[in-house]
């Protein structure tokens, strides 16, 4: 299988380009890439709807990756409770060498096939569940284990990957493969291919928690309120839906801990409101 995300730059001798040359370049490739996500927003939305269907049911969402998509799924995984107010362990992410690989490489951690699915299981991952394997190659022996055994078991399985025809978008029910091409440093697939599986991953979170019932209009009405900034939106989206001042609004949230809980405390002791 030829690789695009191996495939050798469009840019040459790097070295020799000034700091605006580079950084025009490096801006000019990465506008190539909301592009490529956009042509496979049906293949996003069928996956979605799928995952979304378990999740209703009691199903969770799993994120499995080594390296830099590893590390992109469990800063979405890790975002869903603060912003969502779901539960921590609804959106779980994974990465090949454990925790300590999200600060530092843990040599050759990807190429074992078998411990992704033994990470899985320290989770109990069920067939109601849904896992979301990500590596921009497609080769990752990590996640592609994890793949084979999880279809085996009866879970839901997708996949992000940037190279077409490769074996994580054979072995994924449901494959994503935004195809952003060669990168502007040769195989730094940190670079386009983790943008767009950022992208990606944005678009699979925000529109399940939407489903999910997490979003009200288009305001984080269950976010947890875990620092000032976070308190003060609160305050003026409580304003907003319900006729109090920002002192009330506040000793609200302080009793209930949300908005959402808010304005429906306060409706419920004003019915007539």
């Amino acid at each position: 299988m030829k690789k695009i995300t191996e495939q050798s730059s469009d840019y040459q001798h790097l070295e020799n380009q000034s700091v605006a040359e580079l950084l025009h370049s490096i801006n000019q490739e990465d506008s190539k890439v909301p592009a490529a996500v956009e042509l496979i927003i049906p293949e996003i939305e069928a996956f979605v709807n799928a995952c979304t269907a378990r999740m209703k049911q009691g199903g969770r969402l799993f994120y499995l990756g080594a390296g830099t998509s590893g590390r992109l799924g469990i800063v979405d995984a890790s975002e869903c409770p603060p912003t969502f107010g779901v539960p921590h362990g609804l959106v779980v992410g994974l990465i090949a060498g454990g925790d300590a690989a999200i600060r530092k490489a843990v040599e050759f951690a990807e190429d074992d096939r078998e411990q992704g699915w033994n990470d899985l299981m320290e989770h109990n991952i069920c067939a109601q569940d849904t896992l979301v394997g990500i590596a921009a190659s497609g080769t990752t022996p990590y996640v592609l284990g994890a793949l084979e055994k999880a279809n085996q078991m009866g879970v839901l399985t997708g996949g992000i990957t940037c190279n077409p025809g490769s074996p994580l978008s054979t072995l994924a029910q449901y494959p994503m493969v935004p195809v952003v091409g060669p990168e502007f440093v040769t195989g730094s697939t940190r670079m386009k291919s983790g943008t767009a599986q950022k992208l990606v991953l944005n678009m699979i979170s925000t529109s399940i928690m939407i489903q999910l019932g997490r979003v009200k209009g288009n305001k984080m009405v269950d976010m947890q309120l875990s620092n000032e900034k976070l308190v003060d939106r609160a305050i003026r989206m409580v304003c907003e839906e319900i006729p109090v001042t920002r002192e009330a609004a506040k000793a609200l949230l302080e009793q209930h801990t949300s908005v959402r809980a808010s304005v429906e405390a306060y409706h419920k002791s004003n019915p007539s409101v």
